[in-house]
């Protein structure tokens, strides 16, 4: 007979979530069930419907966690360039293994198609106040606002490269680089406007 150790509501949570983050990756988002995740960490069906609610709470829950911990990383990996000791094309391959790599694209492209759109607010909010973390001044209503021009170009770089770029670079014979290529020159042009060499 074996013995499930207790685990802390917070415990539990994280677990699940970081055990849908395997399964998104692995198989896609459509393998990010109530039961698949509960079969990953060994509890039941109840105890996750009790944490998230529904199948559309997790994704939810698993967006959130997903952008929270790619923004953590965006976020220092802009610091680091603002301190000379990062590089603009470090914060364009985070971006683009988040919706590629990392599955993003796949999670979003799939709770659109589901009618799951609510589920998308933690990834935009998240976004959201990380560009306003990093750019306090463009928070208010006359600044200007070009980081958050940049990064809204940047994102959807990202997301249209995640879901279809492979297919597309391959049908106009255009190297499989060249969207990342074209947000790196993006990023440097946004750093060195805001006073940051690079």
């Amino acid at each position: 007979m074996s013995i499930r150790k207790r685990l802390s509501p917070e415990e539990s949570r994280a677990a699940a979530l970081e055990a849908a983050r395997a399964l998104l990756i692995e198989t896609g988002p459509q393998s990010v069930t109530l039961k698949a995740v509960a079969g990953r960490v060994g509890r039941t069906h109840a105890n996750l419907l009790h944490h998230f609610g529904s199948a559309s709470g997790l994704q939810k829950a698993l967006a959130g966690h997903l952008a929270q911990s790619v923004c953590d990383s965006i976020g220092d990996a802009v610091r680091a360039t603002r301190a000379g000791i990062g590089s603009p094309r470090e914060v364009v391959d985070l971006t683009f293994d988040a919706f590629g790599r990392e599955g993003g694209g796949a999670l979003a492209s799939w709770m659109l198609a589901s009618g799951n759109e609510d589920a998308l607010n933690p990834i935009v909010e998240t976004i959201h106040a990380l560009v306003d973390d990093l750019n306090p001044e463009e928070c208010c209503d006359d600044a200007d606002s070009s980081m958050h021009e940049t990064t809204f170009s940047l994102v959807l770089l990202a997301l249209g490269d995640a879901l279809m770029g492979e297919q597309l670079a391959e049908s106009l014979k255009v190297e499989r680089t060249t969207a990342r290529e074209r947000a790196e020159s993006m990023m440097i042009a946004a750093f060195e406007a805001n006073g940051v060499t690079v």
